[in-house]
C-alpha cells in the first residue's frame, strides 16, 4: 500500500531549488532564503500567490542571533504577505521535519500547496559558538565543555561498535577511510557541494598533518564540514501547468528514540531502523526496490550503521556493502551519490531538505553529473543527535 492508496492524496514534489554550500561570507539567511524559494516556485510552474503554507526547516541553537526567520520567505514576493509560515526545528533533522509537517498539511486538507525550505547559516559563528550549539542536540553533554563536540559522541559509537563487532569488521578505520574517499568521489560532481575534490582511499584512511585525529577513531575526512546553505521545494497535491517532470512521494517514516544515551544501544540506532521501516511499509516496498539512497552521513561511523539500520546487511556487517560494492555509484543500491554530508556539506536545517532535492533532481533525470542511468525509486534518511530524531522518506518518478 502506498501513501497515495493509505490516504487517498497523492503528495508530489513539484518544484526546488538548492544553493551552493559552503563558507558563503557574502550570502545571509535571507538571501538564501529568497534564492532557493524563488527558485522552487518558478520551478513549479507557479505564482508565489499560489502557495498556501510555507514550512521552514532551521535548528540555529544560538549560531545566528536571529530567533524568529519564519517570515523570511515572504520577502520572496509582495504576494505571499498573510501566507501562514512556521519554523520547525528538529536539530539536524529540522529540514526533514519542516517536509514532513509540510506534507501532513497536504494529507489533512489545509492546503494544496505548500513551500518548504531548509537553511543554515553556521561559518560566521567561531568554532566555540558552533560547537556548543551543536552539543546541545545532546542530553548528556548541552552546556557541557568539549574539546571533540558531536565528534567524540559519534567517535564513542564507533569505540563501541569495534569492541562489539571488531572480529567481523576487520579495521574499522580503513573501512571509514572508504566511506570517505566514496563520498569525496561523488561529490566532486555536485556542483552544490563543499567539497569537490577526490581525496582517494589511501588519504582518508590514514592520519596525517592534512588529515588528523579528530576524535579517535574519527579523523578530519570522517566529518562533515561545517556550512552554509539553503534548499526548498514546492510540495502539491497536483503539478502546475509549467512545472517540470513531478516526483511522488511513495511514503514516509518517523520514529524518536530516547534522549538519555544510557537508555539506548550505542550501536543499535533502533529508531532509525523504525523509521526505515514505516517509510517503506508505507510506500508498500522493499530495499530491494530502491535505485539509490540519500543518507545522514555527518560522521562516517553514521554512514556504516545506516547501511544496518536500513536492513542491507545485518548488524556488524555493514563493511560487506562496501566490499560487495553494493553502495558505490555503479551498485546495486548507491548511496550517497550527491557525495552526502560528507562532502556536500551539512548545513544542518538545510540537509533534510537538500536531500529531497538531490533525490527528486536524479528521479526526474536533471541531475547533471551526478544523474544515474534510470532510477525510479529512492531513499532519504534525516536524522538530528546520536539518532534521535528520524526520518526516512521514499520517493519515486511519476
Amino acid at each position: 500500500m502506498s501513501l497515495k492508496e493509505q490516504f487517498g492524496k497523492d503528495v508530489l514534489l513539484t518544484g526546488w531549488g538548492h544553493s551552493r554550500f559552503g563558507k558563503l561570507t557574502d550570502e545571509t539567511l535571507e538571501s538564501l532564503i529568497v534564492q532557493v524559494a524563488t527558485e522552487a516556485i518558478s520551478n513549479a510552474g507557479i505564482e508565489p500567490a499560489q502557495i498556501d503554507e510555507i514550512y521552514f526547516g532551521q535548528f540555529n541553537s544560538g549560531m545566528m542571533p536571529l530567533a524568529f526567520p519564519s517570515s523570511l520567505a515572504l520577502q520572496v514576493s509582495p504576494e505571499l504577505a498573510n501566507v501562514p509560515a512556521t519554523r520547525v526545528e528538529n536539530a539536524c533533522a529540522s529540514g526533514s521535519a519542516a517536509f514532513q509537517q509540510g506534507t501532513k498539511s497536504l494529507l489533512a486538507g489545509t492546503a494544496k500547496t505548500v513551500l518548504v525550505i531548509g537553511a543554515e547559516k553556521m561559518t560566521q559563528a567561531g568554532a566555540d559558538v558552533v560547537g556548543a550549539a551543536l552539543l546541545g542536540a545532546d542530553y548528556d553533554m548541552a552546556g557541557q565543555t568539549s574539546t571533540t563536540g558531536f565528534t567524540g559522541l559519534f567517535a564513542d559509537v564507533a569505540r563501541h561498535y569495534e569492541k562489539r563487532y571488531g572480529a567481523a569488521v576487520g579495521n574499522l578505520g580503513d573501512v571509514l577511510g572508504t566511506i570517505a574517499a566514496k563520498n569525496h568521489r561523488n561529490g566532486v560532481d555536485n556542483p552544490y557541494a563543499q567539497l569537490r575534490k577526490d581525496l582517494g582511499e589511501e588519504f582518508c584512511r590514514t592520519v596525517s598533518d592534512k588529515n588528523p585525529m579528530v576524535a579517535d577513531p574519527l579523523r578530519r575526512t570522517d566529518c562533515s564540514p561545517v556550512s552554509d546553505g539553503a534548499a526548498a521545494v514546492v510540495l502539491s497535491r497536483s503539478p502546475g501547468a509549467g512545472a517540470a517532470a513531478p516526483v511522488r512521494l511513495a511514503g514516509f517514516g518517523h520514529a524518536n528514540d530516547f534522549f538519555p544515551a544510557e537508555r539506548r544501544d550505542p550501536t543499535a540506532f533502533a529508531a532509525t531502523r523504525a523509521s526505515w521501516q514505516r517509510a517503506l511499509a508505507m510506500a508498500g516496498v522493499g530495499l530491494e526496490d530502491l535505485d539509490f539512497a540519500e543518507v545522514h552521513d555527518c560522521f562516517t561511523i553514521a554512514e556504516l550503521l545506516m547501511y544496518e539500520a536500513m536492513g542491507l546487511t545485518e548488524p556488524g556487517q555493514g563493511a560487506r556493502a562496501l566490499e560487495e560494492g553494493w553502495v558505490f555509484k555503479d551498485g546495486k543500491l548507491p548511496v550517497n551519490v550527491s557525495g552526502g554530508l560528507k562532502a556536500k556539506g551539512h548545513p544542518v536545517g538545510a540537509t533534510g531538505v537538500s536531500q529531497q532535492v538531490i533525490a527528486a533532481m536524479q528521479l526526474s533525470g536533471t541531475a547533471g553529473d551526478m544523474q544515474l542511468a534510470t532510477p525510479r525509486r529512492a531513499a532519504v534518511q534525516n536524522m538530528g543527535g546520536v539518532g534521535i530524531a528520524n526520518y526516512v522518506s521514499v520517493l519515486e518518478a511519476v
